[in-house]
């Protein structure tokens, strides 16, 4: 800070005394009177509280985007748990804006990345000069995924060449860009990047990529991004996936959630002769699949098998990553990955900022082989800190809520048997899985109503409708509370309508 100061001082002429103060200015992170406004706002959700927007822009998108727009919930402001909507009610943000902001709106901590700005920190920089703060970062993901205490023990790691040792950060910007560099890095030990590389170590032999799929074998249910590859990784763009595997180029096969059996015969088929299997990408909370959760056997057993394999393990963490007492699931799991792919919530919903952890043995891409302008900033950067520091700092309280959410939850869906086939998930990562689609969509459209910001998956045939929940880390027994009272009050709407529908045949 002092060569900050020293810094700004002779570029701005600022006094330097005064710009020392705002670098020591301390920042409570969650402040008392914020909790209280925010439990005073509480009863108010689902309440009209300020004029509506009558003239809302229309935008100019696409016809699918357009479509599912829902102009009424769009922001107009948020604080906390809540965001004020254009139809000037009152929502409770309760997927954390579709799980990017794990501290909820306007977190008081981000203070200090306003001071950052006014001691001129700039946020924009290049891979060539990436910023301390940037670098800070970098050790402290390092230091916290493998676990550590001291800095003594980070150059250790750091220095490290074995497997399963994560020590490599690659800053990106967005979830699809991190799991890109990784499947670019697990691809790079079957083909070159660039010809003046050397020689893959399995060159000329046929990566195949698993991935879990839905329930029937199928790709659909895994989501690790919106590039090409990891499209194709859940079943789009099947021409394409055809003719790579016609030409022996590339094979993604699917193995069925928690089933190892399918595993073992994935590896029987496609890791013999020209095939080889090049990584397992999983996700642990597949909240694109109904919230489904991978038990930590079934992942235990993969690694394993992966290891002797000499397969690459990629566990994809955009969606869990945080919502856990020791950040990353992982660790919880007792996994030692080869890629770990963190992002979404890390900056708090402030900036687009992704990366990718791995280990000393894939570090093979050249400088170009996933660089993005964008993904050093210094400000994004220092704001994955300041929310890695509150997360460490409230783990006890995570583990707590996140249990007790999941088993007021669990007592719902004990009530209503013949709505409610099960809750999946872990902790405030959640997902109510019902029979049959239109007590599904009724169940939400109704807590819509009530001023619940929640949504009903049903767009994946083979996956059982389901209502996905994520709400903020700082939602505490009262939020929780209120959200369960809701969702009782949701389905006996639901319970009439569901009486009055013919038996399914």
């Amino acid at each position: 800070m002092a060569a900050v100061c020293a810094a700004r001082a002779c570029t701005s002429g600022d006094d330097p005394q005064t710009l020392r103060a705002i670098a020591d200015e301390k920042v409570d992170f969650y402040p008392r009177a914020l909790h209280d406004r925010l439990l005073t706002l509480l009863p108010r959700t689902g309440q009209s509280v300020c004029p509506p927007l009558v003239r809302s822009a229309k935008g100019a998108t696409t016809e699918s985007f357009r479509a599912a727009t829902r102009t009424q919930m769009a922001p107009l402001a948020g604080l906390g748990c809540f965001r004020v909507a254009e139809d000037g009610r009152l929502f409770l943000i309760s997927k954390s804006e579709h799980y990017h902001t794990p501290l909820g709106h306007g977190f008081a901590g981000y203070r200090l990345a306003e001071n950052a700005r006014r001691l001129g920190i700039p946020n924009a920089t290049h891979n060539n000069t990436r910023g301390h703060i940037t670098r800070l970062l970098e050790q402290e993901l390092i230091r916290t995924a493998n676990g550590l205490a001291d800095d003594r023990q980070l150059a250790d790691v750091l220095a490290s060449t074995d497997p399963g040792v994560l020590n490599r950060v690659l800053n990106l910007e967005t979830g699809s860009l991190a799991a890109e560099a990784a499947l670019k890095m697990v691809l790079s030990r079957f083909y070159k990047s660039q010809p003046d590389v050397p020689e893959p170590t399995y060159a000329g032999r046929t990566p195949v990529l698993l991935v879990v799929g839905d329930d029937n074998g199928a790709l659909q249910a895994n989501y690790h991004g919106t590039t090409v590859l990891a499209q194709a990784m859940r079943g789009m763009w099947p021409d394409l996936l055809a003719a790579w595997e016609q030409h022996d180029a590339l094979r993604i096969r699917a193995v069925r959630p928690n089933r190892f059996d399918d595993v073992e015969q994935a590896f029987a088929e496609n890791d013999r002769g020209r095939c080889k299997i090049a990584g397992f990408f999983h996700e642990i909370v597949m909240m694109n699949y109904g919230g489904r959760l991978l038990g930590k056997d079934f992942l235990q057993r993969t690694y394993e098998l992966c290891r002797r394999h000499d397969a690459a393990t990629v566990v994809d963490e955009i969606q869990s990553v945080l919502w856990h007492p020791d950040l990353y699931m992982f660790r919880e799991y007792g996994l030692e990955p080869d890629f770990v792919v963190i992002g979404k919530g890390c900056t708090g919903g402030e900036y687009a900022a992704s990366r990718v952890l791995f280990g000393a043995a894939y570090d093979s891409l050249p400088q170009f082989g996933a660089l993005v302008t964008n993904g050093q900033e210094e400000i994004a950067s220092l704001i994955y800190l300041i929310t890695m520091r509150w997360a460490q700092a409230n783990a006890d309280v995570t583990r707590t809520i996140g249990d007790y959410f999941q088993q007021r939850l669990r007592d719902f869906a004990d009530k209503h048997p013949s709505l409610i086939t099960a809750v999946d998930g872990s902790r405030h990562l959640a997902g109510i899985c019902f029979a049959a689609v239109e007590p599904a969509k009724v169940f939400a459209a109704t807590l819509n109503d009530l001023g619940i910001d929640i949504s009903v998956q049903t767009y994946k045939t083979t996956c059982p409708p389901a209502a996905l929940i994520k709400p903020p880390l700082i939602a505490g027994y009262e939020v929780i509370d209120l959200l369960l009272d809701r969702m009782q009050a949701a389905i006996e709407q639901v319970l009439p309508r569901a009486a009055r529908r013919p038996a399914d045949k």
